[in-house]
């Protein structure tokens, strides 16, 4: 799925001129471009995984300010039961500016119905300012039981 955002219709802009396209993927010059603003070279390093990841994803949101690439939004799902989200990222000159609040509102919401929506991040508290603004919780902190989450990352290829 490598359309480009003006042949998609699911597209809308907000007051800042963003344009936010739903379920295509954009070309992967763009993607990298994009990784690479937000300094996650560990992605474009293998742009064909990369690019397999956001094919399959269960949904893909973007953003573009004019032709450029500004942000993007990815959840993995089974439908059901789980929602991963798996990347959101807006390039830096775009930031703060609503725009991932924007991604993440629009890529989770084909998954309402779902119970667990979850991410994994690091410990900028920035990055938990923001999450807890949106309803996440650290799993050790939801209310009504105890909760652990495990991740295990392998090396790359690995």
């Amino acid at each position: 799925m490598t359309d480009s955002p003006s042949t998609q219709s699911s597209a809308a802009a907000d007051q800042d001129g963003v344009r936010y396209v739903s379920g295509a993927v954009p070309a992967a010059d763009d993607v990298r471009a994009l990784y690479d603003s937000v300094q996650w070279s560990a992605y474009t390093q293998d742009m064909d995984t990369l690019m397999g990841g956001l094919q399959g994803s269960a949904a893909v949101v973007t953003a573009f300010d004019g032709g450029r690439l500004v942000g993007l939004a990815r959840v993995v799902s089974d439908g059901h039961t789980i929602a991963y989200l798996q990347d959101i990222l807006v390039a830096p000159g775009h930031q703060r500016r609503g725009i991932a609040s924007e991604l993440l509102r629009r890529v989770f919401a084909p998954f309402g119905q779902v119970r667990q929506h979850v991410l994994i991040t690091d410990t900028e508290q920035r990055q938990r300012a923001f999450y807890e603004s949106h309803g996440f919780r650290e799993s050790r902190d939801v209310e009504g039981g105890e909760l652990r989450a495990f991740v295990r990352v392998t090396p790359q290829g690995g």
